[in-house]
């Protein structure tokens, strides 16, 4: 215990340091953010890390676990009534990650990536918002919480909208210092250049909370009378306003200030965060927190048959409350990394779900399917181009002409990884309404007006190529190195 006491005072002397060498204007904010540090490292070593006793994990209970088809349906016609609604709402999307998984490099934000009819994440969301507002006469704002990687480009993208009637707010997530495995304690001396400083890490999406406090920003949006926000990843190009779910917050009063949108589970989500019943309480269980002897029984789709969309609803004025009286308790996960310099360092960080148990009256809603649809990789921005989906008044929808609800699997090889060589791969996208399964690896080129249908399998071996010729149909094919065309 004594060890503890003496490293918990070391940093906080470390962090006192950091704040006085840094400048003046900037002082309040990074005591404020290092604060929250200090609090996070000390639940840390002092082995709150809310370790889970597996044996008492729940399925969520009928209690907590609402079926989407149940809420009950706004009247479309009733204008007057939906306005009301949407005044309450503010619509905020995290924005602090790059395209790396897509190839760009550090200088762009994922949210200007393009996706559909040459608009971004960023212009879908302020279409779709820009809508709402017009048809209904509301003002919805929109929020970004930036990271620092994606500040300085999003607000050159921002002034496209000056005479949009969407108003959008931005903030900086916080930076805190990582931790070196040996000393377990911070090697940065100050906050200068933190933005291509390896000492210092933004901790997940789970600070966004205190941010939004700090920032000013929450209190501007409580004035303006607003009552609930809504929260999703900007690359969820299924995370769009609805109605039905707005409307159940706002008739129960607000009684619950926490509702998380889950989905059904299937093979391709078997990593993905899911929502548990722990001893009593909603609980958000990630992938990271699961002991290594659990983990095939936590990607059993059976036992685990939802999980977390990051789609989130939550009350401003509990967020302010919680906030204030420092009883905001999300799980602390532990990240090790090694630096580029060969340093161990450790992050710790936390998820903006897994805040649930914090809030009164909070439970899930089992949303369809259609309400996730991430852009993480090529492969799926391959779906989200094709005409499996229209783009109307910025929401993405899937075709009506699709014979099946599900969408199809596509796997690309690296030679696909980055957008650039993606792009120029394909003269059109190819026609996917009819198709199951795709799996493309190797130096492949797609002609004018493919179209693909059941399972294509087109592999071409080391140093080969294989292009597929304009106006060809694959159906239940395989398509070998030397373009031999075989039944599937």
């Amino acid at each position: 215990m004594a060890a503890e006491e003496e490293i918990m005072s070391i940093l906080k002397e470390r962090l006192k340091e950091i704040t006085n060498k840094t400048p003046l204007e900037k002082q309040e904010n990074v005591s404020k953010e290092l604060d929250n540090f200090y609090r996070l490292y000390g639940k840390w070593r002092g082995g709150i890390t809310d370790e889970l006793i597996w044996d008492k994990i729940r399925p969520l209970p009928e209690s907590m676990l609402q079926g989407y088809s149940s809420l009950r349906k706004v009247d479309e016609d009733d204008n007057e009534g939906i306005s009301k609604l949407l005044d309450k709402l503010v619509v905020l999307k995290l924005n602090g990650g790059l395209g790396t998984g897509m190839g760009l490099g550090s200088a762009c934000p994922k949210s200007l990536i393009r996706v559909r009819e040459e608009s971004t994440f960023l212009d879908i969301t302020v279409s779709q918002l820009e809508n709402l507002n017009q048809k209904y006469g509301v003002s919805v704002p929109l929020v970004l919480m930036n990271s620092l990687n994606t500040d300085s480009e999003t607000g050159h993208a921002l002034k496209q909208y000056k005479g949009s009637n969407v108003e959008v707010l931005t903030y900086l997530q916080s930076y805190y210092p990582r931790i070196d495995r040996e000393t377990l304690l911070p090697f940065v001396k100050d906050y200068q250049d933190i933005d291509s400083n390896e000492g210092w890490y933004p901790p997940g999406h789970g600070d966004l909370y205190e941010s939004l406090y700090n920032s000013g920003v929450l209190d501007k949006l409580i004035e303006k009378g607003k009552e609930i926000i809504f929260i999703s990843n900007i690359d969820n190009l299924g995370a769009t306003v609805d109605l039905n779910i707005l409307s159940h917050i706002v008739k129960s009063g607000c009684q619950s200030q926490f509702i998380a949108e889950v989905t059904n589970k299937t093979r391709n989500d078997v990593k993905g965060g899911t929502l548990i019943e722990y001893n009593g309480c909603v609980k958000l269980l990630e992938y990271a927190q699961v002991p290594k002897e659990k983990v095939d029984d936590f990607k059993c789709v059976k036992k685990f048959k939802i999980f977390n969309t990051n789609n989130l609803w939550i009350s401003l004025k509990a967020i302010k409350e919680r906030v204030v009286q420092g009883t905001l308790e999300r799980d602390v996960i532990v990240n090790h990394k090694a630096l580029d310099d060969g340093r161990n360092v450790i992050q710790l960080e936390t998820a903006v779900g897994a805040a649930i148990k914090n809030f009164s009256g909070a439970f899930a809603i089992n949303v369809p399917r259609s309400r996730f649809l991430p852009v993480k990789h090529t492969s799926d921005l391959l779906l989200v181009m094709s005409n499996l989906y229209s783009l109307e008044d910025g929401v993405i929808a899937m075709s009506p002409d699709r014979q099946f609800p599900s969408t199809p699997l596509i796997k690309l090889g690296p030679d696909f990884k980055r957008i650039q060589n993606f792009l120029r791969r394909f003269q059109t996208i190819p026609d996917l309404l009819e198709l199951d399964h795709l799996t493309v690896t190797g130096d492949v080129h797609f002609g004018r007006d493919v179209s693909l249908r059941g399972t294509v399998i087109i592999i071409a071996n080391h140093g080969e190529r294989i292009d597929i010729p304009t106006n060809s149909l694959l159906e239940n094919k395989i398509v070998s190195g030397n373009l031999r065309i075989l039944d599937h």
